[in-house]
């Protein structure tokens, strides 16, 4: 039951390790809850991603909201990585992990003047136009520097990745995107403008997709949009959503089938691919570890009193997703009540997992919550004036702090 969550991360003598560190080694050394990364799991999935479309080389660029910490961007950038920002913010982190300008494309619907200002003033390789608005926005900005900037529009495909309806971003009731009335309304104008260059058409439908098929359906629209507009884009910013296997019941995503479906449309249409994986990326490359306050019982099930809460691991309650949990130290003693996992903050909605089989707890038990490397710490807050947790990176028996924990004089 409690095998691995991966394989750089496993069992040894009962004691769960991260390549070759046991996880009772960092509990003695730091503060719970804290984040804990494999150097070389992050490696192996950077490897696998390029090796997946290697027969067309894509350019890469990691999506920037999955994961923030400036170390783990220093470790995306030596593996030739670019960058897909949201915000001024994102951008500046990217630029000060050394990441080139030329490998970042700057998404997202509701980019300010002053950000967009910024990402034309580093000659960013695109921005991704999600409105009439925003291309006018740039080409004011673009005029008054005398420059003639590069851009993409993002299609809104009108395409179910059949996914967490909270994370579905390419239906036509999602904001993300204009359809296409819209998109051959804004190219045709933008072809006309001195200060604009239209480089790329760009469309992305969501994340934790597990099924080939939905991308399959957006790029038949892609190839009927493309003929419409006879023009030939350089870049196709294909976005990212490639799933992981959080249930750990094998259903992963086909990227054989996938690689072979873009082939066949770049036989059509002679454009540079772009993606930006994030969650396939880093997704299976942290664990976060959690120590037991309290047991609370109850005649049905317990009340698992854990120091993570909400604000260090959002995703759960944010939009119900389940990650697996296991204890830090295994044995033979297995309970016959259910567990509820929760955190200490005043929300019902504070709450990790439900689980009719596990092993025995006790409080001062330490458990790990799998598969936290995306949106797990970029989505931390401070809400209820708690710090965030310290993040740590494990390559074999050594450890680089690579976030320290908050402490509360800084945050009040």
């Amino acid at each position: 039951m409690y095998l691995k969550c991966q394989k750089k991360m496993k069992y040894i003598n009962n004691i769960f390790t991260v390549e070759k560190f046991r996880l009772t080694n960092v509990i003695k050394k730091f503060e719970t809850p804290i984040f804990c990364y494999s150097e070389k799991k992050i490696n192996e999935n950077i490897i696998k991603f390029k090796r997946n479309f290697k027969s067309f080389s894509p350019i890469i660029c990691f999506s920037t909201k999955s994961n923030c910490n400036l170390e783990i961007l220093k470790l995306i950038k030596r593996s030739g990585l670019g960058a897909d920002v949201v915000s001024k913010g994102e951008l500046m982190i990217a630029l000060k992990a050394g990441i080139t300008s030329k490998k970042i494309v700057f998404s997202g619907v509701g980019k300010t003047r002053s950000e967009l200002i910024y990402a034309i003033d580093k000659n960013i390789l695109l921005i991704n136009c999600e409105s009439k608005s925003e291309i006018l926005e740039i080409e004011s900005i673009a005029k008054s520097k005398k420059k003639k900037v590069n851009i993409g529009i993002r299609l809104n495909p009108n395409t179910d990745a059949k996914t967490i309806k909270q994370i579905s971003t390419g239906k036509k009731e999602n904001k993300f995107g204009v359809n296409e009335k819209t998109f051959l309304e804004a190219s045709k104008y933008i072809k006309n403008s001195k200060f604009l260059n239209l480089k790329c058409l760009s469309v992305h439908i969501g994340s934790q997709i597990l099924d080939h098929r939905p991308y399959q359906k957006m790029l038949n629209v892609l190839d009927k949009l493309i003929k419409k507009i006879n023009f030939n884009f350089e870049y196709i910013d294909l976005g990212g959503g490639m799933g992981i296997d959080y249930n750990k019941d094998n259903k992963k995503f086909n990227y054989k089938k996938y690689n072979q479906i873009i082939k066949k449309f770049l036989k059509r249409h002679k454009s540079k691919i772009i993606f930006e994986p994030g969650r396939s990326i880093i997704g299976d490359t942290a664990i976060l570890i959690s120590k037991i306050i309290y047991i609370k019982e109850n005649s049905k099930k317990d009340f698992i009193i854990l120091d993570a809460a909400m604000n260090d691991f959002m995703r759960p309650a944010l939009y119900g997703a389940k990650h697996k949990i296991i204890p830090l130290k295994k044995t033979n003693k297995m309970t016959k009540k259910s567990y509820d996992f929760v955190g200490p903050i005043c929300e019902t909605t504070d709450k990790f997992l439900t689980t009719n089989k596990f092993q025995k707890l006790n409080e001062k038990d330490y458990i790990i919550i799998c598969d936290v490397g995306a949106y797990g710490s970029s989505l931390s807050s401070n809400y209820n004036i708690r710090p965030k947790p310290a993040e740590i990176l494990i390559k074999g028996s050594k450890i680089n702090i690579i976030k320290k924990r908050q402490k509360l004089k800084e945050i009040i």
